[in-house]
């Protein structure tokens, strides 16, 4: 199975030309940005393990993608959450329909303190040091890539959560890397940097206004569909629209001649759209 070498492609958005590393693309099952951070746990032997545990929320791109690396080790998985929305348990939908269905057992109750031998802790969303495993052989990929096709002033740019794929892919990159925050504000992302490496940090880019992560707003809805219809390629509905507005409103900042080339990279995480498009449909009455 493929689980490195995603394809890169040209697009055109908004009559500015842009590269996408579709990591989305992997593998049917383990892809995304999560794909690359648990690479780590897929080809290194863990002998003694038979479970893994992790925390977060019910429809986490990290716990789906947990379950698929549980269902290719043959790896029991149990997730831990506050809470379950009860339309939710009876109506799954994304990924928490699928993580289900990859055979994971989730748990509405307070994350053990202590757990058995056989057990392994992956942190909440994969901000962890084993990530930089995956995440060196992605940015080997782009290096690549960029140096095979002679592209110059290139700068690769990813909107954040932790921060753990960004900080690991300035790491290892030959290039300059851009990103915003999407979960908390500035400050919460460069501290999150900082519990990994305390240098060498990506470009975090100042968004035009304050998002509140989660919640629902008409500009991320048209720029969602804006880049369906202009590139036939689907992004997430939570991160990938704040992304792409910030780095428009970056790019603002340069004439055309002196505009850098920008490759962005596609983390995955569009099984959770189902359940964000119905929502956003029902709040603007969208047909």
């Amino acid at each position: 199975m493929k689980y490195t070498n995603s394809p890169i492609e040209k697009i055109v958005f908004n009559n500015n030309n842009y590269y996408v590393k579709r990591d989305d693309l992997l593998n049917e099952e383990f892809s995304g940005n999560k794909a690359r951070k648990f690479y780590y746990f897929l080809k290194n032997d863990f002998p003694n393990i038979k479970k893994v545990i992790s925390h977060g929320s019910a429809q986490s791109n990290a716990m789906y993608s947990l379950s698929a690396l549980c269902k290719l080790r043959n790896w029991k998985f149990e997730y831990y959450v506050d809470h379950i929305a009860s339309y939710l348990k009876e109506n799954p939908v994304g990924n928490y329909k699928a993580a289900l269905k990859n055979g994971m057992k989730i748990l509405e109750e307070e994350f053990p303190k202590s757990y058995e031998e056989d057990t392994l802790f992956i942190n909440e969303g994969g901000a962890l040091k084993e990530a930089q495993y995956g995440l060196e052989i992605l940015s080997n990929e782009i290096n690549s890539w960029a140096k095979e096709n002679k592209i110059e002033n290139l700068k690769v740019f990813l909107p954040s959560g932790t921060g753990t794929t960004a900080l690991y892919l300035q790491k290892y990159l030959n290039y300059e890397v851009l990103t915003c925050a999407c979960v908390g504000d500035e400050e919460y992302l460069k501290k999150q940097f900082e519990q990994l490496e305390v240098q060498n940090h990506p470009t975090i880019l100042k968004r035009q206004k304050k998002y509140h992560f989660g919640k629902l707003y008409k500009e991320f809805y048209e720029i969602y569909e804006q880049l369906l219809i202009q590139s036939s390629i689907e992004f997430d509905l939570l991160y990938d629209p704040q992304g792409w507005l910030t780095l428009e409103n970056y790019l603002n900042n340069f004439d055309e001649k002196n505009r850098p080339i920008i490759l962005y990279l596609h983390q995955g995480g569009i099984l959770g759209n189902e359940s964000m498009i119905a929502r956003y449909k029902h709040k603007y009455k969208i047909n």
